[in-house]
């Protein structure tokens, strides 16, 4: 790939940009507050952009578009029954929970809800959790630049080997966030995401609008693709008739339920964006806020994915017809082949299932789609987008693992009567060592092929369970302290137990399951995350009752505040319609449900 002046010019801006925004921030920190919590002061539209962008990484750029070549506009379910459905509850129920108690994390209203060894269980799980995250996107972007050959040029120039361009690449991306969060805290972190925001608008919806083009428009895609993949509905009924291998019960209760209401209502990463909110108001309007760009989302991430496929059919079938001896018509259907098989970096060999089926590198698609598609300064926009969502999803990671290691982890077991100042050093410490685990993580990440399939995984393991003691513990007043832990521990264990008694269809026993037995296989490695979830959500759920009928319950006027029937329901102080919680969760669901009508 060859980039010109001024391709190098836009990122470079950015750069330029991101560390700027670190630098004028710092001066703000002047508290744990304000390094952790942005001192309490965004409004809400801001708190909604960084809310929505803060998910917005390497995990939703990449991942969603490598899940739209691999299971279609199925993978549209992320985004309608997965996150909307949740974004509207935590902002019309929950928030008022997180804001009104002044919790400063998540794991921190555990231990005011149920108990001290609660919140721990929750932060250790959580930590790792982010910590694998922020690996995700590592791995994702120094994938990108070893891909496009973006340090090509300077490696041999300083006679460097090509193949340390990966390793030189995810040590460059943890430099770049390490310093701006380091000088800025949550506040730069949130401003970052703000522009990633507009960066990713600015920079995929010419590579849509071009690829729809060169595919024939929507009729076009869906001559090219067979009908289950432009069919969100279509097949659900059984997992061996959509390419997402799962059956309607399994995709409504392990995704639109477990996994979407386990991860948009209790991980810290996106609700700390919306308790960085100015007042309760603004707060509860911040996920409702990032809702309505969320919906429309899947038509530019996901697209992407859906026109390679097409594309890489049509090169398929080019070449099939082309004649050998014909040179120009046998590499114009090559540069169609946009998705390329996977290739191991010890090897050079291309790598294969257990069947001997090569396994497809569905995280090249959106890479390929800005190099194959977009000219000279459109490619450095788009690339500009690719690396700011990188960097946003590392910085969000970051900044909530700082936090929960400080305040949950740290605050209450290592150090518990420091000084503010102490806390402030720790938590600057703490994005030191979070960032360098996170490298470790990054070098997992390789043994994917679709980092979605991963991440989902990880939520499988921590947030399904997590999200059944916050239903509990919010709607019912009964559950104590005893019966949280043993849920989350016991969902967890759980989750640990489906992943190593199952496998995929394909896959070998290790990263992806079986590593006990393979009791039962999968039609798909995303299939097998969704019942993981709902085997952890279950498990918790029913021991949190059981346990909880077997110990004593707090007193009701330790949990005012902290339970729904015996909180005061918080009172709507903003008069006009569209500024209000319910109103804006009204609408959002109306046009969720218009979308999966229109796509079914």
């Amino acid at each position: 790939m060859n980039l010109t002046g001024l391709d190098w010019l836009i990122m470079a801006a950015y750069f330029v940009v991101v560390l700027g925004v670190g630098f004028v921030a710092k001066s703000r920190m002047k508290s744990s507050t304000d390094f952790f919590l942005a001192g309490r002061s965004m409004p809400a539209w801001i708190c909604g952009l960084a809310f929505i962008s803060a998910n917005l990484g390497a995990q939703e750029v990449i991942g969603m578009g490598a899940s739209g070549a691999k299971y279609g506009i199925a993978t549209s379910h992320f985004y309608w029954i997965g996150a909307i459905p949740a974004m509207v509850f935590l902002g019309v129920f929950m928030m008022p929970f997180y804001y009104g108690s002044r919790a400063r994390s998540v794991p921190e209203y555990l231990r005011l809800r149920f108990d001290e060894k609660t919140r721990g269980l929750n932060a250790i799980s959580f930590a790792v959790m982010t910590v694998f995250s922020s690996g995700i996107s590592m791995y994702a972007m120094a994938k990108l630049i070893q891909t496009l050959h973006i340090l090509d040029g300077p490696f041999k120039s300083m006679g460097i080997d090509q193949s340390w361009i990966f390793h030189a690449s995810i040590v460059m991306s943890a430099l770049v966030v390490l310093v701006y969060i380091l000088l800025g805290g949550l506040t730069s972190a949130i401003y970052n995401e703000v522009l990633q925001f507009f960066l990713i608008v600015a920079g995929f919806f010419p590579l849509v609008w071009i690829g729809l083009r060169n595919v024939g428009g929507w009729s076009g895609l869906k001559a090219s693709l067979a009908p289950s993949y432009v069919h969100s509905w279509a097949g659900m009924t059984s997992p061996n008739t959509n390419p997402l291998g799962v059956e309607w019960f399994g995709l409504a209760m392990g995704l639109g339920f477990v996994l979407s209401f386990g991860y948009w209502c209790t991980d810290f990463l996106v609700v700390q964006r919306a308790m960085a909110a100015d007042s309760m108001g603004a707060a509860r309007r911040t996920p409702l806020i990032a809702a309505f760009p969320k919906m429309l989302f899947p038509f530019l991430v996901i697209l992407p994915g859906m026109i390679a496929l097409a594309l890489t059919n049509q090169g398929i079938s080019e070449q099939k017809l082309a004649s050998p001896a014909d040179a120009s018509a046998v590499s114009q259907a090559q540069s169609k082949i946009l998705i390329p098989p996977k290739i191991d970096s010890a090897t050079g060999q291309v790598i294969v299932d257990k069947n001997g089926v090569p396994q497809l590198d569905y995280d090249l698609v959106v890479p390929n789609m800005l190099v194959h598609f977009l000219p000279t300064g459109l490619l450095g926009l788009g690339l500009t987008a690719l690396l700011a969502s990188f960097m946003s999803g590392m910085a969000g990671n970051v900044t909530a693992f700082n936090t929960v290691w400080t305040y949950d982890i740290y605050q209450s077991y290592i150090r518990p009567n420091a000084s503010d100042e102490h806390y402030l050093w720790m938590g600057r410490m703490a994005t030191v060592f979070g960032i360098a685990l996170s490298i470790i993580a990054a070098y997992m990440a390789t043994r994917f092929n679709n980092i979605m399939d991963m991440l989902q995984l990880v939520f499988a393991f921590v947030n399904a369970p997590l999200f059944a003691t916050f239903l509990l513990g919010m709607f019912w007043k009964r559950a104590t302290g005893h019966g949280a832990f043993f849920g989350l521990l016991s969902g967890t264990l759980s989750a640990a137990a489906h992943h190593a008694l199952t496998l995929p269809a394909g896959a070998v026993p290790g990263i992806k399951g079986g590593w006990i037995a393979d009791l039962h296989s999968y039609p798909s490695e995303m299939a097998q995350n969704f019942w993981t979830a709902i085997w952890a959500w279950t498990t918790c759920f029913v021991v949190t009752i059981l346990v909880s009928l077997m110990s004593k319950p707090r007193e009701e006027k330790e949990l005012v505040g902290l339970v729904y029937s015996l909180t005061p329901k918080p009172e709507e102080v903003e008069k006009r319609w569209y500024m209000q919680p319910a109103y804006l969760g009204i609408i959002v669901l109306v046009a969720t449900v218009v979308l999966n009508i229109v796509f079914r």
